[in-house]
């Protein structure tokens, strides 16, 4: 039996997608993710960008140019998302109309940023299920970016939503939101890293996500030209907050943070070594070098093998059955 119907039977698995998350807002930043994109293979997903990150003015004009970019032979990977303005925007239904139109078949998520409650989410899902079934397109995944008091507060009925497979953190409009009571230090490091109001914000994502099988994305690293610092970042955020993702703003932060969280070698090795044995044994107990391993191992070691080839990563023959 294949891993997915033996290890999470009555459960939802684990949505697995690339571990970073590039966004670009300008037409000439959009192709050159794309570019890079086709270069790199799609170990990275591209947002691209009608809100904070795009210029005002031109918004439809700017929502028609993010669908004919989605729905383009360009997207070869089929790994383009866009974030559309808020809920509360005069924008928000037109930029979901145009994208969902022009491009929803091909379109991997949209990004609903600065919701403030539980039921802002599910209003933003109602509107974007309107608009794409109108265009065939059923249960289009939705990013919910956590950046107010209100949507920290129903992080986990969010992360509960069925359709919602992946929450981000809005450090800056979170930190923003405090009116000074944190300083802007909090939104770089060291930072981010230390001040208790951040880091509980960063726990609650991550820990309501991984509740409910949902990716937690790490905020962005707003410093773009020292890539060690960008490095630092994820592999904190990675190894020390539960994140599985996270975003870039530029393309030289990408490598850094593919780099941070793509699996070591060693144990991608020992999580194929590992499930060839379980499948033999038909997913019972084994033990190897002396370990007992059984399904509670079996979840963790194939969610190893999942991140790595969403890496890119190769995975030995021995486990290329396995996923």
């Amino acid at each position: 039996m294949h891993p997915s119907e033996v290890l999470f039977q009555g459960k939802r698995q684990p949505v697995s997608i690339p571990v970073c998350d590039h966004y670009a807002g300008s037409e000439k930043l959009m192709r050159k993710s794309i570019a890079l994109q086709q270069e790199l293979g799609p170990v990275f997903d591209i947002t691209f960008d009608c809100e904070d990150g795009a210029a005002a003015g031109n918004e439809e004009a700017h929502a028609r140019l993010v669908a004919s970019l989605v729905a383009s032979e360009e997207n070869r990977f089929g790994r383009i998302g866009a974030r559309v303005h808020d809920i509360t925007s005069g924008f928000f239904e037109k930029d979901v109309e145009i994208i969902c139109r022009g491009a929803g078949k091909r379109l991997a998520y949209l990004a609903v940023p600065k919701a403030d409650s539980l039921a802002d989410v599910v209003r933003a899902i109602d509107i974007i299920n309107h608009h794409a079934r109108n265009d065939g397109r059923d249960n289009l995944p939705v990013h919910v970016l956590i950046e107010t008091h209100g949507a920290l507060g129903d992080v986990r009925t969010i992360a509960a939503l069925p359709q919602v497979e992946c929450l981000s953190f809005g450090i800056m409009d979170f930190v923003s939101a405090h009116y000074g009571a944190i300083p802007g230090t909090a939104m770089r490091t060291p930072g981010q890293f230390a001040h208790p109001l951040v880091l509980r914000a960063k726990l609650e994502i991550a820990a309501a996500c991984h509740a409910y099988g949902k990716v937690p994305s790490h905020n962005v690293t707003t410093e773009i030209r020292d890539t060690a610092i960008v490095a630092t970042d994820a592999h904190r955020a990675a190894s020390e907050f539960g994140y599985t993702r996270m975003w870039s703003i530029h393309p030289d932060q990408i490598k850094p943070i593919l780099k941070a969280f793509v699996p070591r070698s060693s144990e991608v090795n020992e999580a194929a070594h590992i499930l060839a044995e379980a499948q033999a044994a038909q997913w019972g107990p084994i033990q190897q070098n002396g370990k007992l391993h059984d399904r509670a191992s079996y979840r963790y070691y194939w969610t190893i093998l999942q991140r790595a080839r969403s890496c890119g990563l190769p995975i030995p023959e021995s486990a290329a059955g396995l996923l």
